[in-house]
């Protein structure tokens, strides 16, 4: 069930809400998707300021509510690297239920609705650090571009992890859209896409990005035995059980590469950076509880 804070907060947010989560889901789908131009494009900048607005809003309600916490990280370099690296154990949603119950007890529909869920929702991880990156300093640049080159599969199509994403979709035979998705993974999306898509959420972004590569590989090891124990194979349980291991790396250059430099050059930087990171994790937790509520009653 959902902290009674969440329930308060969502009760009173304008932002928090099927209907704005999910036309903010359909407007990111279109403006990010590559077009031609046209004669209607002063109606469609005249929509995207009023959308970004509301974008805004959104975000920052999302900050308010982590702004405390936030405030509390250390700012100096080992300080927080240390207060980052302890959200695997102690951030908002780890150690949740749902994934010991998916590994061990969930049926091949119940893996299904959870996966077109979280597919649905995948906001797609390389597009996110490519607009994260954007004149960033150096070394978190380069850090951020190693990254992206991994989920590029090294310029091979066979090794990108899109494709990975989609050829699960297919096994799985699940129609991943907006239409078919609560809307608290449509929020973790949009979240994500506005850190990463506004400039001055850039250093939100590398933080959310970062606890991602954190906090995901004990997650997706459970959810590939879930796969595997319901009779995928292990090259269709791929997805996840890369994401197991290479995340592990990734989180440790991460941290050492794009984290570590950028708050050495300006310790403002750690506390948006703690805003990021707890702004995804609290987002986690709020599709964990809502799947939990529909796969697992009662818990």
């Amino acid at each position: 069930m959902l902290a009674t804070a969440d329930r308060r907060t969502q009760r009173g947010s304008q932002f928090l809400t099927d209907s704005f989560q999910r036309g903010l889901a359909h407007w990111n789908r279109e403006r990010l998707a590559p077009g031609l131009a046209d004669d209607e494009w002063q109606k469609v900048f005249e929509r995207d300021v009023k959308m970004q607005r509301l974008e805004g809003g959104f975000l920052e309600e999302l900050r308010a509510q982590v702004a405390d916490e936030a405030a509390a990280a250390p700012t100096d370099v080992e300080g927080f690297i240390a207060w980052f690296e302890e959200l695997k154990a102690v951030g908002p949603g780890q150690g949740d239920p749902l994934f010991p119950w998916l590994a061990e007890q969930a049926d091949r529909d119940e893996l299904r609705w959870f996966f077109e869920q979280e597919a649905a929702g995948e906001a797609g991880f390389d597009d996110l650090v490519a607009m994260t990156q954007v004149k960033l300093p150096v070394r978190p640049k380069l850090e951020l571009a190693r990254n992206y080159w991994d989920e590029m599969g090294h310029g091979t199509e066979k090794g990108m992890h899109g494709p990975m994403l989609d050829a699960l979709v297919e096994t799985l035979e699940v129609n991943p859209v907006i239409e078919n998705t609560v809307w608290e993974s449509l929020c973790l999306a949009n979240a994500m896409t506005a850190m990463a898509t506004q400039r001055r959420y850039a250093w939100h972004s590398v933080g959310a990005l970062g606890v991602i590569e954190l906090t995901a590989p004990g997650r997706a090891a459970l959810v590939a035995e879930g796969l595997k124990r319901v009779g995928l194979t292990p090259k269709e349980a791929r997805y996840f059980t890369l994401h197991a291991v290479l995340d592990v790396k990734h989180s440790e250059d991460w941290n050492r590469e794009a984290i570590r430099p950028a708050v050495e050059e300006d310790p403002r930087r750690a506390t948006a950076m703690a805003e990021g990171a707890l702004i995804r994790l609290r987002c986690g937790k709020r599709c964990f509880a809502r799947y939990r509520a529909q796969l697992m009653p009662g818990s």
